[in-house]
């Protein structure tokens, strides 16, 4: 990989690398990895795939699926032709097996965990931008850099 180098003054030397170019530190994989076995290992995940396996198990719960899927395409069809009164009442079709898939409990389970989950990963994120942020911002106005470092 290379870098440009950008002389101002002798004391002075930057490297700049583009997106494409950027090493990322074998130390900052292996902790993101860490991370991630720690976050698939909780009790969340654990019940996420429990669930998951359920639910693919349960038949009645495959039916509605199937079921939500097919009307999914019908109303693609009828939006193509556009007739919208069949799209509208192929909708309300999806909607009841929608509410009766929701009302089955390791379903409405199943999808809050999912939900919980979605949430940490956010979560995880956020503290990371926003720490690495909050180092930048620190770093930068504590700098003892020459005016002619700058760009």
């Amino acid at each position: 990989m290379t870098a440009e180098h950008h002389h101002n003054d002798d004391h002075c030397m930057m490297e700049r690398h583009t997106n494409t170019e950027m090493i990322v530190s074998e130390d900052i994989i292996a902790k993101a990895k860490e991370l991630a076995d720690l976050i698939s290992t909780s009790d969340d995940v654990q019940f996420y795939k429990k669930a998951e396996k359920q639910i693919q198990g349960n038949d009645h719960v495959q039916k509605l699926i199937s079921a939500i899927k097919k009307k999914q395409k019908e109303i693609v069809a009828f939006e193509s032709f556009q007739n919208k009164a069949m799209v509208e009442k192929i909708e309300g079709e999806i909607a009841v097996l929608q509410d009766e898939l929701d009302g089955i409990p390791i379903v409405r389970e199943f999808q809050q965990t999912q939900s919980d989950i979605n949430y940490v990963l956010q979560l995880v994120m956020t503290i990371v931008r926003d720490t690495v942020s909050e180092k930048i911002e620190v770093e930068q106005g504590q700098a003892d850099e020459p005016a002619s470092c700058s760009e």
